[in-house]
């Protein structure tokens, strides 16, 4: 198991500066960028991301970033009136008076010891933004996950005992649907019904706690915290249980069918033991192992629509705004966090399965 660990670590360096490398270099040819972010702010020509997706609290024009990736764009449309000088000054302030390899080294070498500079556009280092946001996400990832497992696992493993009758079919056409029907389309429709679009008024549409969250006991807190989270939760199920279910549901047929089960049953066991004293056990090591890069995928997947829709300030929303408004130290430290950690859990899933399953063998297959 050693070898393979280490191999596969060494593989991470590569794999993250390949995806890092690909990106910067995509930037260089996209238009626009912080410069004339900063240059349309002056003339009171820019929209920003919180303008496009109605109405976040909008960023603060900063000075004094020391990050260094961006593109390197040096014409800049509606800048004709202003002096030369002064663009060349906010090109070095930004780091963009260096060439782009200098600018990519340098931003490596500054990620290497996970210094992320501060954004372009708010008085904020990288790290203390990500810190800020976090809880948000985290908070949708957790519960998500949690309860897609909670469902899927029964379901699964009812619809393994009753394969082929009715419960199976109907059970399948509605975990087909909706996995078919985007999360953000459903989160929508839950809005137009349960959130004050044009039917009840149950549920709220913005944040995760209601403004006189200070003032509330401990047991309402809860209350109000959960009330919050219901409907963009449901949003983020809908489409979320459809592949563990079925996960769980073949792994289950394939214990099942199995000599020891045959066995078991000839010991004159019953179902209920059969089904949760031994296929249980075994059925359950894949879909066990494979937790942590369930976490991330829902995590860093599913949340970004779902956060602009119920104006959840997540990590997803401030991604999305760093694209948006070019805040390069925001958007490429995001970049190099989540490839970083969705590598180093692909690792922890692999050897999850090792260890569940001795019977794994990563080294046989040349891995």
């Amino acid at each position: 198991m050693l070898p393979y660990i280490i191999r596969r670590l060494l593989l991470v360096v590569p794999t993250l500066f390949a995806i890092m490398a690909i990106n910067f270099a995509i930037v260089q040819f996209a238009p626009g960028g912080p410069v004339a972010q900063l240059l349309a702010e002056i003339e009171g020509t820019a929209v920003d991301a919180t303008a496009r997706i109605g109405g976040q609290a909008g960023s603060e024009v900063g000075a004094g970033s020391t990050a260094q990736p961006g593109s390197g764009e040096r014409t800049y449309r509606g800048a004709q009136g202003l002096n030369p000088e002064f663009i060349k000054e906010i090109e070095k302030q930004f780091g963009f008076d260096k060439p782009p390899l200098e600018r990519f080294a340098l931003m490596l070498s500054n990620y290497a010891t996970f210094d992320f500079g501060k954004s372009y556009f708010r008085d904020e280092t990288v790290v203390n933004l990500v810190l800020e946001k976090m809880p948000v996400s985290i908070s949708l990832g957790i519960w998500t996950t949690l309860l897609v497992y909670l469902i899927s696992i029964p379901l699964g493993v009812g619809k393994a005992v009753c394969d082929g009758s009715k419960f199976d079919v109907w059970s399948s056409m509605v975990v087909i649907i909706g996995n078919a029907v985007p999360g953000f389309l459903f989160a929508i429709l839950l809005i137009v019904l349960f959130a004050g679009g044009q039917y009840f008024d149950w549920f709220p549409l913005r944040g995760l706690t209601s403004d006189n969250w200070e003032t509330l006991s401990w047991p309402a807190k809860v209350v109000d915290y959960f009330w919050h989270l219901a409907l963009p939760l449901t949003a983020m199920l809908i489409g979320s249980f459809a592949t563990l279910t079925l996960l769980t549901k073949n792994s289950f047929l394939e214990e099942i069918n199995k000599q020891f089960v045959v066995t078991a049953r000839a010991k004159g066991l019953t179902e209920l033991r059969v089904l949760y004293g031994h296929v249980f056990r075994n059925a359950m090591l894949i879909v066990i192992a494979g937790f942590p890069s369930a976490f991330i995928g829902i995590l860093f997947t599913s949340t970004l629509l779902i956060e602009i829709i119920f104006s959840l300030d997540g990590l997803g929303l401030l991604g999305f705004e760093a694209v948006i408004n070019r805040d390069y130290p925001v958007m490429f430290a995001s970049l190099y966090f989540f490839t970083l950690l969705g590598l180093i859990m692909g690792i922890v899933s692999d050897v999850m399965y090792m260890l569940i399953d001795p019977r794994i063998d990563f080294e046989a297959y040349g891995a």
